[in-house]
């Protein structure tokens, strides 16, 4: 009987750096802006919508963060995602592997550990590949709602 993949034989917790590392698709979608609603008492809700406006450090194309090491310095309010984190992160895509694995669910079939090809969550459909503008682009935060997308929200290519 074959050994099972690290993703489903170790914990996040349990996990090495590089596991770590590799468990990301590389979709960039986490570092999308998102709009969260406020109660009527200015308390967050919960109810996250996602926009198509990326974080500055984001490359567009590679969806790869410009200054990985830095970005906290860069991006005060960049989120550093962990296996002690990962359940309180309401707003992570739901197609985010961390996630994924955090909720005992499989990963896609499109997934690089599962498909070997890095390309396979753009051609299915999942990155956020040409499909976003920088923030340094949408100065205006009166302008994002005009932004918001479903796409970075769903389970099912769109």
């Amino acid at each position: 009987m074959a050994a099972q993949p690290f993703w489903k034989s170790k914990t996040l917790l349990e996990m090495s750096p590089d596991e770590w590392e590799a468990l990301c698709d590389g979709c960039g979608k986490c570092c999308l802006a998102k709009l969260e609603y406020e109660d009527d008492d200015g308390q967050p809700t919960g109810i996250v919508e996602f926009t198509d406006i990326a974080c500055k450090l984001l490359d567009g194309h590679s969806c790869q963060c410009k200054d990985y090491d830095n970005r906290f310095a860069e991006v005060p309010d960049c989120v550093k995602v962990s296996a002690k984190n990962i359940d309180d992160l309401y707003f992570m895509p739901p197609s985010c592997a961390y996630r994924l694995v955090s909720e005992r669910q499989d990963l896609p079939w499109w997934h690089p550990l599962i498909s070997g090809d890095p390309e396979t969550v753009v051609t299915a459909g999942f990155s956020a590949r040409g499909r976003v503008v920088s923030e340094e682009e949408v100065t205006d935060a009166e302008d994002w709602p005009s932004h918001i997308v479903d796409w970075p929200g769903r389970l099912v290519p769109g």
